[in-house]
């Protein structure tokens, strides 16, 4: 057994946590140590994709005068 069949993943295709590696790489997201984590993947995917939009919009400069106040 490898480490990731002693591990938690969140199915994206059924929306369903598994504990080893049992859908094709594609469909899953993890691994994560506990079934509470895997269940929470979509969140923390959504939480991740928002920060590196943020981060890579400020590097971009497409922040530019955002929440600064321009009229």
């Amino acid at each position: 057994m490898s480490n990731g069949d002693e591990k938690y993943w969140y199915n994206l295709e059924t929306g369903q946590v598994e504990f080893g590696m049992i859908s094709p790489s594609a469909d899953r997201v993890g691994p994560f140590d506990t079934e509470a984590e895997a269940s929470r993947a979509p969140e923390k995917l959504q939480e991740r994709s928002r920060a590196w939009a943020d981060e890579e919009a400020a590097e971009s400069g497409w922040d530019a005068g955002i929440g600064k106040g321009a009229e």
